[in-house]
C-alpha cells in the first residue's frame, strides 16, 4: 500500500520515532510510505515533506488541506495514518474529500470541548498507545468502543538488547525527554525537590533548547543535548528516568527506570507495577486528566533514594516489555487496522467468485442447477479480461501476501470451483489456458461422483462423475489450478459429531496430499455449513484459507476460517457479473442484510 504518515512537531517527540520506526519497518515490507509534517529529525526511508501543520489559522488550514489532497492525488496515497491533533485535522477533511482511508494514532490526551466532541477527526479507528488513552476517547469524546484499540508504541527490540549494570563509583541518573510543556516542568521539578545533586551525577538528555529557568543547575548539573543513540548513551547509567518511549527502551536494554511522566509517577518499574505503568504509558497519561501538580514530589524523592540503591531490572520484566512493545507485533496489529480501514472506506475486498460444474449440453443441467454454461462462463471470463482483474489462486495470494492484496496498481480475483467434477478438466481447463487464468478447485476424495445428491433421499438429481485420481493430478500438474480440500463425501460438518467433522476433513487432506505430492492451502466447507468447532478443526489441519459461501466478515483479512464468496448462477449475465465483482457487492449485501 502507499501510506502517508501525517505528523506535527518542531521537534524530536515521541510521535516521530514511532512513526519513522512503523514506517521504516512497513517499507521493509513493501510497502511505499510517505511523511508530511513541520520537521523531521529522525532517520527515514521515505519521502518527506514539510508543512507547517503548527500555524493553525483558518487560511494555513485551508492550505494544509489542499496540500494534502495534492499529496495523496500525486502519489496514490492509499491510507493515511496521522500523529497528531494538528495534522489529523487536516488529514480527516483531505480524506473525507478524496474518499482515502484514514487512522489515527493517538500518543496523548484529547481537548475535551464541544466542537472536539462533534468533529473529533480521528478518522476510520484511533489507535490509542495505552489503555488511559482509549478509555479518555470513548468516554470524553463518545468514540464508538468499535472504532478504538490499544496499539503500543512499537520498539526494534534487536536495536535495544539488554547492557551490562553500570559500575560508577557515583551514580549516574539520566533525565530523558523534552524540556519544553509539562515534561519539561517536570524535569525542573525532579531537580529542584527530588534528586540529591550532590549524592548523584546528573544528566539531561534532550533535544531542547534549554531555558534559562534551568541556569541554575549547570554546575551541578549535565545537560548533554539530543541523542541518536540512547543505547550507547544510557550504557553508562545506573538509573533512568522517563516515560513512554524512553522508559521501554531502557528497560530492554535493562536498565533500572524510575517512571514519571506529565500525570503521575508510577516509580521504579518492576513486575508488579508493570499493569499500571502499561495503562498510562509509564505515567504519561492519568485516567482522569490529572496533571503534574498531582505528583507528591517529596514521596517522588524518598522513592528515588530506595530506588538508586535497589534498582534492578529482572529477565521476566525484559520478557514482558518485548512482549508488549515488539515492533514486527506492533505492524501487524497496524496492517489489520489498515486492511479493515480501507475495506471499511472503499467499500471493496477481493471478490471470490464461487462455481460447481461447467456443461455444454442442456440434459446436464440437473435438479439444483449448480452449474454454468461452456457458453457464459467465457463470457464472464471476457469480462473479467476486461475489467482489468488477474485471477489468483490462495496460495499465490499467500506469496504476494494478504496486506498487499490492495497494493496501487493491483486488482485480483479468485475463481473457485467446488466439488472436483470431470467437466472442470474437460470444459474448465481449456477456458482457463485460453485466458490465462488461475482457479481453484475444492475436491471431494471419498467418492466419484455427486453422491450426496445422487441419493438424497426426497430430490435426488442425476449422476455427474467427479474427476479421477489421475484427472485431478493432470489439473492440479497444469499450472493453472490449485486443489483445495471439500472432505471426503460432501456432509453437513456441523451435523457431525467432532471426531466425525475431524476424520471428513483431515482424511481428505491426507487422500489429496499424497495424490499431489504437496501440501494444500485452502479448504471449502461443503454447502458453506460450519460451526465455530469446525472452524478451528479446519484450522487446526493446517489450512491458511478456509472458504465459506455466503457468510463470514467483509473483510478477508477478518476471520480467514470463514471466507465470504460469491455465488455465480446459471443466470448471471456479464452485467450481473460485473455488479458482483466490481468490488462493493460483498459489502453492500451484507450492510443491507443487518439492516
Amino acid at each position: 500500500m502507499n501510506i502517508l504518515m501525517a505528523l506535527s512537531q518542531l521537534e524530536v517527540t515521541g510521535a516521530e520515532v514511532y512513526a519513522t520506526q512503523v514506517g521504516d519497518r512497513l517499507t521493509q515490507r513493501g510497502h511505499q510510505v510517505f511523511y508530511v509534517s513541520d520537521t523531521l529529525n529522525c532517520p527515514h526511508k521515505g519521502q518527506h515533506f514539510s508543512l507547517r501543520f503548527n500555524k493553525r489559522s483558518l487560511p494555513r488550514r485551508v492550505w494544509h488541506v489542499l496540500y494534502l489532497i495534492y499529496l495523496i492525488l500525486r502519489y496514490k496515497i492509499q491510507l493515511v495514518h496521522a500523529h497528531s491533533r494538528a495534522s489529523g485535522w487536516s488529514s480527516y477533511i483531505a480524506c473525507k474529500l478524496t474518499n482515502t482511508p484514514m487512522v489515527t494514532s493517538v500518543h496523548g490526551r484529547q481537548p475535551v470541548h464541544r466542537s472536539r466532541k462533534k468533529f473529533h477527526a480521528l478518522g476510520y479507528h484511533a489507535v490509542a498507545v495505552c489503555e488511559n488513552i482509549a478509555q479518555q476517547i470513548i468516554r470524553d469524546l463518545g468514540v464508538p468502543s468499535e472504532q478504538v484499540s490499544v496499539v503500543r508504541n512499537g520498539v526494534d527490540s534487536q536495536q535495544f538488547s539488554p547492557l551490562p549494570a553500570a559500575n560508577n563509583d557515583k551514580p549516574i541518573i539520566q533525565i530523558i525527554g523534552r524540556l519544553t510543556g509539562p515534561k519539561g516542568e517536570l524535569v525542573y521539578q525532579l531537580l529542584k525537590q527530588c534528586i540529591d545533586l550532590d549524592a548523584n551525577q546528573v544528566q539531561v538528555i534532550s533535544g531542547s533548547k534549554v531555558e534559562p529557568r534551568f541556569a541554575e543547575f549547570e554546575n551541578k548539573v549535565e545537560f548533554c543535548g539530543y541523542s541518536d543513540n540512547i543505547r550507547s548513551t544510557i550504557s553508562q547509567a545506573d538509573l533512568v528516568i522517563g516515560a513512554g518511549r524512553v522508559a521501554m527502551e531502557a528497560l530492554l536494554c535493562q536498565k533500572p527506570v524510575f517512571a514519571v511522566g506529565e500525570a503521575k509517577s508510577v516509580g521504579l518499574i518492576n513486575l508488579d507495577n508493570l499493569p499500571t505503568a502499561l495503562e498510562s504509558n509509564f505515567g504519561d497519561i492519568a485516567l482522569e486528566g490529572k496533571t503534574e501538580l498531582d505528583i507528591d514530589y517529596e514521596s517522588v524523592a524518598n522513592q528515588l533514594k530506595r530506588a538508586i540503591v535497589s534498582a534492578s531490572v529482572s529477565d521476566e520484566l525484559v520478557t514482558n516489555i518485548k512482549a508488549e512493545y515488539d515492533l514486527d507485533e506492533v505492524c501487524k496489529k497496524l496492517l489489520n487496522v489498515y486492511q479493515s480501514a480501507y475495506v471499511y472506506t472503499k467499500k471493496r475486498e477481493i471478490p471470490i467468485i464461487m462455481y460447481h460444474r461447467v456443461i455444454n449440453d442442456d440434459s446436464q443441467h440437473g435438479v439444483y442447477g449448480t452449474y454454468v454454461t461452456e457458453e457464459r462462463l467465457e463470457e464472464h471470463f471476457q469480462t473479467i479480461k476486461a475489467m482489468g482483474l488477474t485471477p489468483i489462486t490462495f496460495k499465490e495470494l499467500a506469496k504476494i501476501g494478504l496486506e498487499h492484496r490492495f497494493d496501487h496498481g493491483k486488482r485480483y480475483i479468485i475463481l473457485t470451483f467446488d466439488d472436483g467434477y470431470q467437466d472442470n478438466y474437460d470444459l474448465l481447463l481449456p477456458l482457463l489456458k485460453k485466458y490465462q487464468f488461475k482457479a481453484v478447485i475444492y475436491a471431494v476424495s471419498g467418492t466419484d461422483h455427486n453422491q450426496w445428491d445422487a441419493s438424497h433421499p426426497t430430490k435426488p438429481d442425476q449422476r455427474f462423475e467427479l474427476m479421477s485420481p489421475e484427472t485431478m493430478r493432470d489439473i492440479d500438474r497444469s499450472g493453472f489450478v490449485e486443489i483445495g480440500g471439500h472432505t471426503l463425501n460432501h456432509p453437513k460438518l456441523a451435523e457431525l459429531s467432532e471426531p466425525e467433522q475431524q476424520h471428513q476433513i483431515e482424511q481428505n487432506k491426507k487422500d489429496l496430499e499424497s495424490l499431489l505430492g504437496r501440501e494444500l492451502t485452502t479448504f471449502a466447507y461443503p454447502y458453506g455449513n460450519h460451526s465455530q468447532q469446525t472452524k478451528q478443526l479446519a484450522k487446526q489441519a493446517g489450512y491458511a484459507y478456509t472458504v465459506a459461501t455466503d457468510s463470514g466478515p467483509i473483510g478477508l483479512h477478518q476471520d480467514l476460517q470463514q471466507i465470504r464468496r460469491i455465488v455465480m448462477f446459471p443466470s448471471t449475465t456479464k452485467f450481473g457479473l460485473w455488479r458482483k465483482i466490481r468490488g462493493n457487492y460483498t459489502y453492500r449485501k451484507a450492510i443491507n442484510k443487518n439492516n
